[in-house]
């Protein structure tokens, strides 16, 4: 086993399982009003664009806006 620094952790970012309990619609909905609070965006617009249609959509549009610093996995 090999002992991990934290900031390799850091460095990675955001790491989402979409099979877990932070796959689901209303986390990633609240995750994207957290983090375009944080970058200082209009987050109402996000949400509303991923509300827009199905989940696919939803992730299509999470990942377009935040994709370059959250890691979605399936």
């Amino acid at each position: 086993m090999m002992i991990k620094s934290k900031d390799i952790i850091a460095a990675r970012g955001l790491e989402i399982d979409l099979s877990g309990p932070d796959g689901n619609a209303f986390y990633l909905l609240g995750t994207a009003m957290s983090l375009a609070h944080q970058l200082e965006i209009d987050g109402e617009s996000i949400v509303n664009e991923m509300r827009s249609s199905d989940y696919e959509h939803l992730l299509q549009v999470f990942e377009d806006k935040f994709g370059e610093f959250v890691t979605l996995y399936r």
